[in-house]
């Protein structure tokens, strides 16, 4: 998921796709539903979402170069902290100065969908995203039977170490079972104010998303086959009973996770100041731990999450972003939007082959999904850091996407952080996120 990028340095956006873009760049016009043009006055559109000035001023950039080719509408972008951005569209989607568009996590569609806020995408952009995104892209922006917008990017967890503290703790090489990430977390803790591993509490999806990873690597789901909630299973409990091995052999330390409103906060400091040798966190992450360390960043590594004892290989969440139109605007308004982020999402708008979208989500270290990008950027998705991400698409377990996501994901949470703090046994723990996800499915339907 998206998160607040700190020094992330400005890509450069160029004119060179304008003599091709001239085509849309007619003064007060827009195109409509059925991807024919109906004249109107100019028009003003805003785009909500969530990121660091950098990454914002990258958005403002390319929104001034649509500008230029498109005078008759004029792109505003909005920024709010993560921890505001579901309750912010909500909250504004049928007010006159509600954002036109935002990025959202899919997770949310459901849930927007039956608001009657995402909006559905014209023909035009159909036909775009099934021909250049893969069908597993296409289902996760749909919702009720109809696309609801462009996928952006698509992001997944990996163990993230640090070599320096493995190289002085006398270990060769990154743990690739449970057995080992529980022998050498405790290695690598070196006394008060240190510890082996890792975790995130105070974020839903920082603590599920991990800790699914690791039931899903044995093995395990959320859901069974026919959408119940399947926490009772022998995986859930098993990936909670190592978390508490972890806090009852010091290895890790409840009080050094706490995350902030931006999803970064101590548990990222203490990674990123040597006091935490390993965590489990997706890749978006890159380019805030690049910033942090500074020169040191050369001494972090990635590997796959490690495989339970039931497991057989290593199976990452994953889960993507993606953009949508507010059904509450105006026509006008709609169709400058999907216009607008038809253009983002397209060659045209970018240099060599990248989209402008593809261009901004790889300067933040984050995977792109269009088809088109990720064989443009092939070079960058080698990097150390992002090539074990690439590595582990093909086996990636996505998210349900279900309605109450959002409440399932919390329910979780808070079971899960009861275990960390030692307020819940894991089986005591995995009966109650059992009884509650079962509630909270059932009331979705």
């Amino acid at each position: 998921m998206k998160i607040s990028h700190n020094t992330i340095p400005l890509s450069r956006w160029l004119i060179a796709g304008a003599v091709g873009l001239a085509s849309m760049s007619v003064y007060g016009a827009v195109v409509t539903s059925g991807g024919a043009s109906a004249a109107t006055g100019p028009v003003t559109i805003s785009y909500l979402m969530q990121g660091s000035p950098s990454e914002i001023a990258l958005y403002k950039n390319y929104a001034a170069h649509f500008h230029t080719l498109n005078p008759g509408i004029t792109v505003q972008i909005r920024n709010v902290p993560f921890a505001n951005l579901l309750s912010t569209i909500r909250t504004q989607a049928s007010s006159s100065s509600g954002p036109t568009m935002s990025d959202i996590y899919d997770l949310w569609l459901g849930q927007l969908v039956q608001g009657g806020i995402a909006a559905k995408a014209p023909q035009s952009v159909v036909k775009d995203v099934k021909a250049h995104w893969s069908a597993a892209y296409n289902t996760s922006v749909t919702n009720q039977g109809a696309l609801r917008g462009y996928p952006n990017e698509v992001d997944l967890y990996a163990l993230i170490y640090n070599k320096a503290l493995f190289a002085k703790a006398r270990i060769s090489a990154p743990p690739k079972t449970w057995a080992q990430l529980t022998t050498d977390a405790k290695k690598l803790t070196f006394g008060a104010g240190t510890q082996g591993f890792g975790v995130i509490t105070n974020w839903d999806s920082g603590v599920v998303h991990p800790w699914l990873s690791l039931v899903n690597s044995d093995g395990g789901t959320l859901l069974t086959k026919s959408g119940k909630a399947n926490l009772n299973s022998g995986a859930a409990l098993a990936a909670t009973n190592l978390y508490r091995t972890l806090v009852n052999e010091g290895a890790t330390v409840p009080s050094m996770s706490t995350s902030n409103a931006e999803t970064t906060g101590p548990f990222l400091n203490n990674f990123t100041s040597g006091k935490t040798a390993m965590i489990i966190l997706s890749n978006p992450f890159e380019s805030d731990i690049k910033a942090a360390m500074g020169s040191s960043f050369s001494n972090v590594a990635t590997a796959p999450v490690p495989v339970g004892p039931r497991g057989t290989k290593s199976s990452s969440v994953s889960y993507g972003w993606m953009s949508i139109v507010n059904a509450h605007a105006s026509s006008a308004q709609r169709a400058a939007a999907w216009k607008f982020l038809t253009w983002l999402d397209d060659p045209a708008s970018g240099t060599g082959g990248k989209t402008a979208m593809g261009t901004i989500l790889m300067s933040l270290g984050i995977l792109p999904s269009r088809t088109s990008d990720i064989a443009a950027f092939k070079s960058q998705l080698s990097s150390p850091f992002i090539k074990t991400y690439v590595q582990q698409l093909p086996d990636a377990t996505p998210f349900p996407n279900v309605v109450p996501g959002a409440q399932l994901t919390a329910a979780i949470q808070q079971q899960i952080e009861a275990v960390i703090f030692g307020q819940a046994t894991p089986a005591a723990a995995m009966a109650a996120a059992q009884s509650q996800a079962a509630s909270i499915l059932q009331s979705g339907n």
